[in-house]
C-alpha cells in the first residue's frame, strides 16, 4: 500500500480559502448580497489566484529553478512557489469576470472579499513558516527562528542552523491586524470600494515593511535597494489611493 504525504503548505492554503469563503459569505449577508453567489465567485477567485501566483513565480525564478527541470515541475506547488502579488492580480482579473457573469456589484462585492483576503494571508504565511520559504535575514534578536529540516533547504533554499528573522510571522501578524481593521471598517464604511481600496493601501505598506527583513531574494531581484515586491507595492499603493479618491468623490456627488 503506497504512502500518503500530507503537506503542511497545502493544508494551510486550503484553510486560507475555507476561512476566506466562510467570512466572506457571512459578510455578504450584512451587505444584502446572496451568499451562494459569493461562494460561486470564490471558486473563480481561487483559480485566478493560484494561476496568477504560480505564473509570476515561475517566470520570476525560471533561471534559478525551472530552466533545467522537467516541464511538470511548473505545476508542482505542494512545496510552495506562489507569489502573492501574482495571486492578487490573477484573482482580481478572475473576480471582475466572475462578478460580471454572476451580476454582482463590483465595489460592494470587493468590500465583502477584502477582509477575507487579509485573513487568508494569515494562514498562507503560517504555511510559509511550516514550509521554510519566504525566510528572513540573519537575526540576533531573541525571537529569531532557526530552521533545521533538510527538506526546507532542498525545496526553498532555506539556510539551516542559522537564526533568522521570522518574516512569515511578521507578515501573518500584520495581516491579522489588517483583517481586524477591515472587518471593523466594513460595518462603518462610507462608500462602496472603501474597504478594498484601504486593503490595497495598507497591505502595500505592511508588505514593504516586512520585505526589509526578507533574506530569500537573489541579488538580481534587488533593484535600487528595493525588492521586487516593494517595487510592485508602489503602484498598488497608488492605485488604492486613487480608487478611494474616485469612489468617495463619486459617492459625494450622488449625495
Amino acid at each position: 500500500m503506497g504512502s500518503f504525504a500530507l503537506h503542511s503548505y497545502g493544508v494551510m492554503m486550503a484553510a486560507a480559502f475555507l476561512m476566506g469563503l466562510w467570512t466572506a459569505m457571512s459578510r455578504a449577508r450584512l451587505a444584502g448580497l446572496p451568499p451562494e453567489r459569493i461562494a460561486d465567485a470564490t471558486l473563480w477567485l481561487i483559480v485566478g489566484a493560484v494561476l496568477g501566483a504560480r505564473v509570476v513565480y515561475v517566470t520570476t525564478y525560471w533561471n534559478q529553478e525551472f530552466a533545467d527541470q522537467p516541464f511538470t515541475e511548473v505545476f508542482m506547488i505542494q512545496h510552495g512557489g506562489l507569489v502573492y502579488y501574482g495571486g492578487l492580480i490573477g484573482a482580481t482579473l478572475a473576480g471582475v469576470l466572475a462578478l460580471w457573469r454572476l451580476k454582482l456589484p463590483l465595489w460592494k462585492t470587493a468590500d465583502v472579499f477584502a477582509p477575507s483576503i487579509a485573513l487568508g494571508s494569515v494562514f498562507g504565511r503560517v504555511g510559509c513558516l511550516l514550509n521554510g520559504c519566504c525566510y528572513g535575514r540573519v537575526c540576533q534578536m531573541p525571537w529569531a527562528i532557526t530552521f533545521t529540516n533538510p527538506q526546507a533547504h532542498q525545496y526553498s533554499g532555506t539556510p539551516l542552523g542559522i537564526p533568522l528573522h521570522p518574516t512569515e510571522v511578521y507578515d501573518a501578524l500584520l495581516n491579522l491586524l489588517l483583517y481586524g481593521l477591515l472587518a471593523w471598517m466594513f460595518r462603518h464604511k462610507k462608500f462602496d470600494g472603501q474597504i478594498f481600496s484601504t486593503y490595497l493601501i495598507l497591505y502595500a505598506i505592511f508588505r514593504s515593511v516586512v520585505e526589509y527583513f526578507r533574506g530569500d531574494y537573489p541579488d538580481d531581484h534587488i533593484h535600487a535597494g528595493l525588492t521586487s515586491a516593494q517595487l510592485v507595492s508602489i503602484p498598488i499603493f497608488i492605485s488604492g489611493l486613487a480608487l478611494a479618491a474616485v469612489l468617495s468623490r463619486r459617492t459625494s456627488a450622488k449625495a
